[in-house]
């Protein structure tokens, strides 16, 4: 099965934290944190549609001006998602520049700040100066903040001394064109595909025709049992700067239960456990226990402190030694 989801730490572990995620066929991409972000080119970042941002550390959220610079000249809509607070964090970095020369430009920042109970929401937008933003009315939240035809994300509140959101991304179902199949009726890959799935993730009636060309049509049920396997989709969590307590740990456990890989920091070794709780950061131990407590299919570590500069191996090696089993905490 070829995966929807195309996954990829931003940096090297000793760097800023970041996650690409970027959909296969499709000019369209999510980031989870905004660290430092000029490995990604602008053609990766013009597919950005969702920002998910854990916390506002320097760390995490100092690439907003570098997306910000790319996406300006465009016509697009980005979703922005942050912790409480986070409508000013990205005010206070629209008011650093001035903004008189772009009533013509079609931009849109849509940004959610997430609380409890509630979800609250701003947008600025181009075409009114982008400050002072649009109040929007307030949302209640449960942990659900993303439902689109494709896919959902959920978040929760995690302990960094501040609150720092973790994430879970889940593919709805997964479609697998089956190519024999599509020989077999003489049909050639081509954009019509990613109209058929489209059709699938918004429940259209399957006694529907589905036009391939102008010229070539299928009953869209019937056509779907011919050249597609539906299957599970996939599930993916991010968690970072986060103190080992048994609050967060349950949440943890529930963001990635089950996920095909979960990302987790590792920030210290296990032998620094004591700095680690002063931190509020995970050690390599305890970063693999939790993916293999939460069932996770495959886990990658990342954000590792800079006092094991040329020591990463060491921290990736207790991490999978506790994913394995073979240490506990």
């Amino acid at each position: 099965m070829r995966s929807t989801f195309h996954t990829r730490l931003i940096n090297g572990p000793f760097e800023d934290p970041g996650l690409l995620v970027s959909f296969a066929y499709e000019k369209k991409a999510l980031l989870f944190d905004l660290g430092e972000i000029y490995r990604l080119t602008p053609k990766e970042l013009l597919k950005v549609s969702h920002v998910f941002v854990s916390h506002t550390h320097i760390d995490h959220f100092i690439g907003f001006d570098r997306l910000l610079r790319i996406v300006l000249g465009r016509k697009k809509t980005v979703k922005l998602f942050g912790p409480p607070g986070f409508i000013d964090n990205v005010e206070g970095k629209l008011h650093a520049y001035t903004w008189n020369l772009i009533k013509d430009h079609t931009l849109v920042l849509d940004v959610t700040e997430i609380h409890a109970t509630i979800l609250k929401r701003k947008i600025f937008s181009c075409e009114n100066g982008l400050l002072p933003g649009e109040i929007q009315p307030e949302e209640p939240f449960s942990g659900l903040i993303v439902k689109e035809p494709r896919f959902s994300v959920y978040t929760d509140f995690l302990d960094h001394r501040i609150p720092s959101l973790g994430f879970r991304l889940e593919e709805r179902f997964h479609i697998n064109m089956i190519k024999e199949q599509m020989d077999a009726l003489d049909l050639a890959p081509g954009p019509w595909i990613n109209r058929f799935k489209q059709s699938l993730f918004e429940n259209t009636d399957p006694e529907s025709l589905f036009f391939i060309t102008p010229e070539k049509c299928f009953p869209l049920g019937e056509l779907t049992q011919s050249i597609a396997t539906i299957t599970p989709g996939q599930k993916i969590a991010y968690i970072t700067d986060v103190v080992f307590n048994e609050q967060n740990c349950e949440r943890i456990l529930q963001l990635a239960n089950g996920v095909d890989i979960l990302f987790i920091e590792s920030a210290f070794l296990h032998e620094d456990q004591q700095l680690a709780d002063r931190k509020y950061h995970l050690t390599a131990v305890q970063a693999g226990t939790l993916a293999r407590l939460a069932g996770a299919s495959n886990f990658q570590v990342f954000h590792f402190s800079t006092r094991y500069m040329y020591k990463g191996h060491l921290l990736m090696n207790e991490a999978k030694d506790a994913f394995n089993g073979h240490i506990n905490i």
